[in-house]
């Protein structure tokens, strides 16, 4: 791509109160605010937000996106790849890699071309279609993990070293509690324990009603149980169980007595953290592109600019001025993405 993106033309997306917004198409992508118009990337909470007149997702979002926003929401979806053409703006979705049904958003308007890539990470995951990349002039990038120390591992060899821990507290006759996030890192875990494993796994209810989502998409999950269908008293010696960051500390942990405690995070790559929370394992697993995935994207994009978003947007927009010769800069928004990963 080599068309221009200076002054002399309106941006394609610019930071409004209400988020994100494409003046030219009058849409907006994952809203703040309730708005008339929103594209939204993928289902989590940060980008898909209740309220507004009409959404405009992925096919294979759309049980999440109906979760999320309830029955009442109206919903538009389209496939990978199909275009819309909205107030002479040609629109359409890429795999994202991110989580079920999570997309780029493509945007093109007299020949200029903008990406805006949401949450999206470049390993592989059977939960997801894998990431697409969509060359464009200016691509707008997460940087969550936008630092040279967030490098992941093969997220197979997560799951083994997860089930060894599992296996030591079995032995022991302790639950595994394992915290993760109820949408896409827990579904990630449970499709690949179920490579290594057939056992059975108890999770969460917020878990579990997203769980069922992935199911009825065609996932390949380990069998689970949600907790609320346990009979009381029952023991939890040797269970492993999903449950969100926020039932760490709560009464619902009571009734697994003795346990240890795992949180799934590439918060965890930094030494500490997991001291810090209060966790006795860390696993280093992440959604979203670690630093060689970011450079990686910026480059492949050809993108003669990039925006950067979320988490360290300044440190990664210097890095790729001074050492790959993008024009490259933080773009500015008053959310910074899922702070538990």
């Amino acid at each position: 791509m080599n068309v221009s993106t200076s002054t002399r033309r309106p941006p394609l997306v610019s930071v409004t109160p209400e988020g994100l917004y494409c003046a030219q198409g009058d849409f907006h992508i994952d809203a703040w605010r309730p708005v008339p118009r929103t594209l939204v990337t993928h289902a989590h909470g940060d980008h898909a937000r209740w309220g507004s007149q009409q959404y405009l997702g992925t096919k294979p979002s759309q049980g999440l996106l109906r979760k999320r926003l309830g029955a009442d929401a109206d919903i538009t979806t389209l496939d990978y790849g199909e275009c819309l053409t909205i107030g002479g703006v040609t629109v359409s979705f890429h795999p994202a890699g991110h989580v079920l049904g999570s997309a780029q958003i493509r945007l093109e308007y007299k020949g200029e071309v903008w990406v805006v890539s949401g949450d999206y990470k470049r390993d592989p995951d059977p939960t997801c279609e894998p990431f697409e990349v969509v060359p464009c002039d200016t691509f707008i990038t997460e940087a969550t993990f936008g630092l040279p120390i967030y490098r992941w591992d093969d997220t197979r060899l997560i799951a083994e070293e997860v089930l060894r821990w599992w296996d030591t507290n079995r032995e022991a006759g302790r639950a595994s509690v394992l915290f993760c996030y109820a949408l896409g890192k827990a579904q990630r875990l449970l499709a690949e324990l179920a490579r290594i494993t057939d056992r059975e796994v108890f999770v969460h209810g917020a878990t579990h009603a997203l769980v069922e989502v992935y199911r009825e998409a065609g996932v390949t999950l380990s069998p689970t149980r949600p907790v609320s269908e346990v009979e009381k008293g029952t023991s939890y010696a040797g269970a492993l169980v999903l449950a969100p960051p926020s039932a760490a500390g709560s009464t619902w942990m009571r009734r697994f007595g003795e346990h240890e405690t795992g949180f799934a995070s590439g918060w965890m790559r930094v030494r500490g953290n997991r001291r810090r929370r209060g966790y006795d394992r860390g696993f280093v697993l992440s959604d979203h592109a670690d630093w060689p995935g970011l450079l990686r994207t910026a480059k492949e994009t050809g993108a003669s600019r990039v925006l950067a978003t979320h988490g360290s947007s300044e440190i990664l927009s210097r890095y790729l001025r001074e050492n790959l010769g993008i024009d490259a800069a933080p773009l500015a928004t008053p959310f910074e993405g899922e702070a538990e990963d």
